[in-house]
């Protein structure tokens, strides 16, 4: 009777510890996935301010912003862009601040948040073209927002049939065509925004090339531009794992 009672007692204590366990649990997930839902709520509300400025014909003239993101500059002046890529969740405004630490945690409206934002390495010109090496990073969320469905190109297919990334600054409109994918560490230093003379960039570009999980037939020369989105991998390191993706930039022409 008593070994009876002691297996009660010891069920009814597995049962309590059980419970407590996805209380707090509960309790620990409630806001990650408040913060998801927020996010979201978020981006598509900007995803609508801007789509109705690109429903709007306009004509880029040198030097003068599009008339497609004065209602973004409206809000936060530290809008510089907007990336998009198809069959992803993808399709977002691209801040830039002074360095690269306050849009990790913040949103376009700079609430905290933590998903962050989309944005251009800080020393990168927002004029796209005068730069060698454009570079956009981006968390790989969970919940495949942000940066997190860039791991589509991991796959080949996808690779293949999503050659071409949208990404319009405040001045052009451009095409990025995809050329190199590869999982890495910190320890290569692929974020290098400036280079030295023409045979440095080649050599980055042959080093991004051979280090891709797929071949391509985009070629670049010493005078091009190229974008490098840059994401975590935690499946290569939980700290230092990156997934890079590169384009070259193609000035998509006057107006869109």
């Amino acid at each position: 009777m008593k070994t009876e009672k002691r297996k009660h007692i010891l069920q009814r204590i597995i049962t309590l510890i059980a419970a407590g366990v996805f209380l707090f649990s509960f309790y620990k997930l409630v806001p990650i996935l408040y913060d998801y839902y927020t996010n979201n709520r978020t981006l598509e509300s900007v995803q609508q301010i801007y789509e109705s400025g690109r429903n709007v014909a306009e004509e880029s003239v040198e030097g003068q912003v599009r008339t497609s993101f004065q209602p973004l500059l409206e809000i936060n002046k530290d809008i510089v862009g907007w990336i998009t890529i198809d069959q992803t969740k993808i399709d977002y405004p691209i801040l830039q601040s002074k360095d690269n630490d306050f849009y990790l945690t913040r949103n376009y409206k700079k609430q905290d948040t933590r998903a962050g934002s989309i944005f251009l390495d800080y020393r990168n010109d927002n004029k796209l073209e005068n730069n060698k090496n454009v570079i956009i990073y981006g968390h790989r969320m969970k919940d495949g927002s942000m940066f997190g469905q860039l791991k589509k190109y991991l796959d080949k297919d996808f690779f293949k049939s999503n050659k071409t990334i949208y990404l319009d600054s405040l001045y052009e409109g451009y095409d990025v065509e995809v050329f190199s994918v590869y999982q890495t560490t910190t320890s290569f230093y692929y974020i290098e925004t400036e280079f030295p003379d023409h045979q440095s960039f080649q050599k980055f570009i042959d080093q991004v090339k051979e280090k891709s999980l797929f071949s391509s037939d985009v070629s670049i020369n010493q005078e091009d531009t190229i974008v490098t989105l840059s994401t975590c991998d935690y499946a290569v390191d939980s700290l230092e794992g990156r997934l890079v993706v590169h384009g070259k930039l193609v000035k998509r022409g006057d107006g869109e």
